[in-house]
């Protein structure tokens, strides 16, 4: 099931903003999305892609958000939501720079009784 670990991530809150070298996560507490594609979303009525313009400054805002949803389409996209405000990393060949586009970690002391592991789209 290929979003089982999307799941685990509803009802938690954004922590941090990480910009590392050639892609971005976002931590929950020990819980990590890596967008290794470039990820792109909506804060609010505010659309951005990074890395242009100002999308690191947007970006910042979704600490302290609680996610509340998600969406995973295969080959098009995986987001997380939280409100109005949705992070979306696109999962399509073009959009890849190597193999993979995404990457969830949750430790084992992170995984609420959910499972633990990791997930590689």
């Amino acid at each position: 099931m290929p979003d089982e670990g999307l799941l685990l991530l509803v009802g938690r809150e954004v922590s941090a903003v990480c910009f590392v070298r050639d892609h971005v996560e976002l931590h929950f507490d020990g819980v990590i999305l890596r967008a290794l594609a470039g990820p792109f979303g909506l804060y609010g009525c505010r659309g951005w892609r990074f890395p242009h313009g100002d999308a690191p400054v947007v970006m910042r805002h979704y600490i302290g958000h609680v996610i509340d949803g998600y969406e995973m389409v295969p080959a098009g996209l995986l987001a997380v939501d939280s409100g109005a405000h949705r992070f979306a990393i696109p999962l399509g060949e073009d959009a890849r720079v190597g193999q993979e586009a995404a990457h969830l970690v949750v430790p084992e002391g992170a995984a609420r009784g959910g499972r633990h592991g990791m997930w590689i789209w």
